[in-house]
Formats: C-alpha cells, structure tokens, sequence
C-alpha cells in the first residue's frame, strides 16, 4: 500500500501579515481549520504540522494533532517538508506539501492530485485549473503553467503563456500551488542549486524542472483561495457568514 503523508508548513512570522496562521477563520485559527480539512481527507496515512513556531505547535498538539518543529531558516514550506523526511519521523511513499493558508482545499481535490501517484511515472504532481478571467492572465501574482500532451508541465511563469500574437489562447491555464512528491523527488530538491530562471520569475518549480524533474499536473474545476492579507481572511470569514463555506 502507497503511504501517503500530507504535511502542512505553517511559519508564524509572515511578512505580509504577521501571525496569520493563528488569526481567526470561523470561530477558529486558520491552522487549525487547514489541519481539520486535512484529517478529513480519506487519502492520507499522516497529517502533521510543520512549524517554526512552538505556539502553532501548541495550538494543534492541544486538539491531539501532531506538530513537528522545524528549522526556522527553512526558506520554504518545501524545505520543511523536506526535514521532516530526512528526520525520519514520519515515513511515507508520498508527500503532499498542503499549505497552511490554504482552508479551501478538501478530498476532491488530493483525489484529482493523487489520481496518477500509483503509477510512480511522475517525480511530482500537482494542479491546473482553466483561466476563465481574463484579468487572471496577466495577474503577475497568478502562476500560469503550459503543459505537453501527456500533461506534465513545460513551463510556469508570473507572465500571459502562451503568448499569442495576435488574438488572446483559447485556453490558459492558471497553477493551482498544491503539491505531492515521491521520497526520490524530495531527496533530490534539496540539493539542486537555484537556476536563472527560478531567479527571474520567482517560482520554485522552475528549479525541479530546469533539473529534470517531471511534474504531472491534472486538472481541477475547483477554485483554491489562499489567506495572503488580512483582507483575504474578512473575505473567507464573510463567506461562511453567507454559508457559502462550514
């Protein structure tokens, strides 16, 4: 049987908006909302936390939930990831990278995630979902992706791909920043160097595939919302006012 491990990177201090992850989401903390979705999710063997911060830590130890304090020079929820395995404190075949700001996500989508993970033939796997606002296409803060024929990913960037000439793509497709990885994947992640284009763009994928990693992305009809800036968080808290959300 496949394990699977979906860890959850949860760092205190961001710097767009500080202590995020304990703000308040429908009469709760935003991680504890995410870690209450993830343990709803039929698919995975292990959920955890992964934090640099013991107060995160406390918050989901005290609804019996497993923390695991990391590094707090990680410079990703990646890296994070990536200490946890070598720790070897959990162990697992797959690892999903389920980010802490990230309430929305739910089992239909890790099932149209994990839809190929059975077959190994991918390194890493994700999502895509069709641009339908034409304003997302050259939003710089919406990752957009191209993919070949059988779906594993070509290129992402902040920027219109493809570029069209002359009328605008019939399809694009925007990145849907939810990941899951083999043990070889993660191994090999950790050691890559940074690449000019990872540089240019600012996306951390462009490193695995510049170095050869293949990255199966599916598609998704599901929206994510991400919690960014406090705005974001009166939204969502809005929503579940109009019972849009539980």
């Amino acid at each position: 049987m496949t394990r699977i491990a979906c860890i959850i990177p949860a760092r205190l201090a961001s710097t767009r908006f500080p202590r995020k992850m304990l703000s308040e989401l429908w009469g709760k903390p935003l991680i504890l909302r995410v870690w209450e979705a993830a343990k709803a999710v039929p698919d995975f063997h292990t959920v955890a936390v992964a934090t640099d911060s013991e107060e995160i830590a406390r918050c989901i130890e005290k609804e019996g939930g497993v923390a695991l304090l990391t590094d707090p020079s990680c410079s990703s929820g990646t890296a994070r990831l990536v200490e946890i395995m070598r720790k070897g404190t959990i162990h697992a075949d797959i690892w999903v990278n389920w980010q802490g700001d990230e309430p929305l996500i739910h089992a239909g989508m890790i099932k149209e995630l994990l839809q190929s993970a059975n077959a190994l033939k991918s390194d890493i796997w994700t999502l895509r979902r069709e641009i339908v606002n034409p304003l997302d296409l050259t939003n710089p803060h919406i990752t957009k992706v191209v993919c070949d024929a059988a779906e594993f990913a070509l290129y992402f960037s902040r920027s219109p791909i493809p570029h069209s000439r002359h009328d605008p793509p019939s399809t694009s497709y925007k990145h849907v920043g939810l990941y899951a990885f083999t043990n070889r994947a993660l191994e090999r992640i950790v050691d890559l160097p940074p690449c000019a284009l990872e540089k240019v763009e600012q996306l951390e994928q462009l490193r695995w595939l510049f170095h050869g990693l293949k990255i199966k992305v599916h598609r998704t009809e599901h929206e994510v919302f991400g919690i960014d800036l406090p705005e974001h968080l009166a939204k969502a808290n809005a929503m579940y006012q109009n019972s849009v959300r539980p």
